[in-house]
């Protein structure tokens, strides 16, 4: 292996100064077995990342001394996680092994490395992404570190993909918004969840970003000195309450602007509460409370508030740890503006989650370590699925990483929260497995409410179960949360194996009179009836839904079944390299390249949930059944496509459209001032633009209407030049794409 001498007298120059950023960074005194381990893990990841590079030209094993320095800086963790990060990846990259990481460093460091190493071999499986989420997954109920190490790779990984291919960066933002964002929100780390979703949002949407970018930066000496005006007169009235405090004004994140602005349909010029003004309070922990509505006393003696717009997370923190009190006032000019007030220690959790949390948990006066419960559930989540199918896990997982929550109490006033659009089912397994498995009614408020009842704020529950009650298939459509899921899923499985264990029984007899080898059996006919599982099998044969008359379309020949040759069906095996070629009226097509090669030689069709026009940024996907289908990049399928199935993404882009049409829909509201409003629509799309409108439907509703228009256009900028002739006409509030994003 290279050492650090035997590299470039420049790479040594970056290295060197990257080492000593991230030791700078380090505040905490650091005793003598840290710092010989963290000089021993520094060498190691030099000798034995040697020569390899980052794409952007860089030494590779600047990569992990950065990750080390965001764990500490960023996230607050100590010398150990700063260890795990500078060898989370010589195990995967290099010649390195587990074991020398165990006899150099010891369990705790080998446990770090291997739960940061991604899985080999995995090309058996419907998702090696699933596969490796679920793993960094599992050591979270082992030494959360793990995950938080992966945050901070993420984040650099995000921070320096400038230099990535699009596709790639694609697949990257769509894992992150998948699972790594969602995940940063659940553990509190606020600012590399909004990072996070900033930089994916420049990915995926990148003329939306740069504007919103452009409208703040235009925007941010306005902002300045309205948000100056708006602080002033707090002072005052915060300085005779003799409370050491300090006051920040500061912009909100261009994802969450862009949320407002998908939310409330209307455009950023008419979203006024882009920032946001933060009290923080240097108080001591007993008089927190107090203090935080005190200073709410003050806000709103100045300002006038908006009652229903208050958020108090003082009294009942957020289950991820998070404690602040939200109000939003009116200001100066009429412009809402929210005001979060909260004490320094509730600051430091909110800016730097877990780690945080935990630096505190010590001092809460015997408060439930709200991290432990989650944490519970995530741990009986993983024994609940098991060897299960990992894309199951993870869409289980991802009801774990809720942002909305619901707060309810048992019979005995115990609060328990529960994500948001829970039921009364969820609530029965939340509070046990066996009450969820046995619960026969559930009580609301002493009335009886169906299973499929959606929970609500102050709901008090009573379940009322019966030991020979037994889950139901349809329980799955009346419950939402992982645990849930799995439990039931888990139970119905079993009841499949016990059933499906006298199918095996007749097919032993079978195959035994065939002389057929049990087991490889089993393999072909699960290939012959295009089962997933065994089980599927045998529970096939036991519920009749399968037929053993089928075994007389097959020969035994070495003990092994071999289908008749009149039987064989055409076999057409599909990757990404190989796939089936339709034959196609080139001439009429429209000219894609996927992966670099023309389209026209795959069997391939448009997506009808996003509907790509040439123009759009776009990308290839193999489903297992229907071929090559092409989507927007921004299609609301992309981010699950990608981020679970990503080996069956291809780059795809538009070469020309010449001559080609295709089909785009489009969503009209707006003020409903009699029949004239579609002779307007239609004069407008028909007459003025010359479009061919395939279908049109409109309905109205007190005083407003919203019509739906399928149009036949060439391409993304006649679309976009229909839009904005439909905007100018009169009381006409918004226009957008079928899909619901603004054009």
């Amino acid at each position: 292996m290279p050492t650090l001498a035997a590299i470039t007298a420049e790479d040594k120059k970056l290295i060197k100064a990257a080492y000593a950023r991230l030791m700078r960074s380090i505040k905490s005194e650091l005793d003598q077995e840290d710092q010989e381990n963290i000089k021993k893990a520094y060498n190691l990841a030099v000798s034995a990342h040697g020569d390899q590079r980052r794409k952007s030209g860089e030494p590779y094993v600047t990569h992990p001394l950065e990750v080390a320095r965001i764990c500490v800086t960023e996230i607050g963790l100590g010398p150990t996680a700063v260890i795990g990060a500078i060898l989370h990846d010589v195990v995967e990259d290099t010649d390195v092994t587990m074991e020398e990481i165990f006899e150099m460093f010891g369990p705790k460091i080998a446990r770090i490395v291997d739960g940061l190493t991604k899985l080999d071999g995995l090309y058996n499986v419907e998702s090696p992404q699933a596969e490796n989420f679920k793993k960094v997954i599992s050591t979270l109920v082992e030494d959360v570190r793990v995950v938080l190490i992966k945050m901070a790779d993420r984040l650099h990984n995000l921070r320096t993909i400038g230099v990535m291919p699009v596709h790639k960066k694609l697949r990257i933002a769509s894992e992150t918004s998948f699972i790594y964002a969602p995940l940063a929100h659940r553990l509190g780390l606020y600012n590399l969840k909004t990072e996070f979703e900033d930089i994916c949002l420049k990915i995926t949407e990148p003329d939306i970003y740069k504007k919103i970018l452009e409208n703040l930066d235009s925007s941010k000496k306005e902002r300045e000195k309205y948000v100056n005006a708006f602080i002033r007169p707090l002072k005052k009235g915060l300085d005779a309450e003799k409370i050491p405090f300090r006051i920040l004004g500061r912009p909100k994140a261009v994802s969450s602007i862009w949320g407002k602005i998908k939310k409330k349909k209307v455009p950023i010029e008419q979203i006024y509460d882009l920032f946001a003004i933060r009290v923080i309070l240097d108080v001591p922990l007993e008089k927190e409370k107090k203090s935080c509505w005190e200073v709410y006393s003050v806000v709103t003696d100045v300002y006038k508030p908006i009652p229903e717009r208050l958020k108090d997370w003082v009294t009942t923190p957020k289950s991820n740890g998070y404690e602040s009190l939200h109000t939003t006032v009116v200001g100066p000019k009429g412009k809402f503006v929210e005001v979060q007030i909260r004490t320094e220690r509730m600051h430091d959790i909110a800016e730097r989650g877990f780690a945080a949390h935990w630096k505190y948990k010590d001092v809460q006066d015997g408060k439930p370590n709200l991290y432990d419960s989650w944490l519970d559930n995530v741990r009986e989540l993983l024994d609940a699925n098991g060897e299960a199918n990992s894309l199951e896990f993870i869409s289980d997982f991802k009801t774990n990483l809720f942002s909305k929550e619901v707060f309810v109490y048992t019979p005995n006033g115990d609060m328990r929260v529960l994500p948001h659009g829970a039921t009364a089912l969820d609530f029965a397994f939340f509070i046990h497995t066996d009450v969820g498995y046995h619960a026969t009614s559930i009580k609301v408020n002493n009335k009886l409410v169906p299973m499929g009842y959606k929970l609500k704020n102050g709901d008090r529950l009573e379940v009322i179960t019966n030991k020979n009650q037994k889950p139901k298939e349809d329980w799955l459509k009346m419950v939402v949360t992982g645990k849930a899921r799995s439990k039931i899923r888990s139970s119905m499985k079993e009841e499949r194996r016990k059933q499906g264990e006298l199918g095996r029984e007749g097919l032993i007899r079978k195959f035994k009179n065939m002389k057929v080898d049990f087991d490889d059996g089993v393999e072909v006919l699960i290939k012959h009836f295009k089962l997933n599982s065994k089980a599927d099998l045998f529970f096939g044969f036991a519920m009749e839904t399968l037929s053993f008359a089928e075994l007389k379309k097959f020969n035994v020949e070495n003990h092994k079944l071999v289908l008749k040759e009149e039987e064989k069906p055409e076999v057409i095996i599909a990757d990404e390299d190989t796939i089936p070629v339709q034959k196609i009226n080139r001439s009429a097509l429209t000219k894609i390249l996927v992966n670099g090669e023309p389209a026209e030689q795959y069997n391939y069709s448009y997506a009808m949930c996003c509907n790509p026009l040439p123009g759009d940024k776009i990308f290839a996907y193999l489903a297992a059944a229907s071929g090559l289908k092409i989507h927007r990049t921004n299609c609301s399928n992309a981010t699950h496509l990608i981020a679970n199935y990503g080996y069956r993404t291809m780059k795809a882009e538009w070469v020309a459209a010449a001559n080609s049409s295709f089909v785009a829909e489009l969503t009209i509201t707006g003020v409903d001032d009699g029949p004239g409003v579609i002779e307007r629509i239609t004069t407008t799309i028909s007459s003025t633009l010359g479009i061919n409108i395939r279908s049109f439907s409109i309905s109205g509703k007190e005083g407003y209407f919203e019509g739906k228009v399928s149009l036949v256009v060439s391409n993304k900028d006649q679309l976009n030049k229909i839009i904005m002739s439909l905007k100018k006409l009169d009381n006409i509030s918004s226009v957008v794409r079928s899909d619901g994003r603004k054009s």
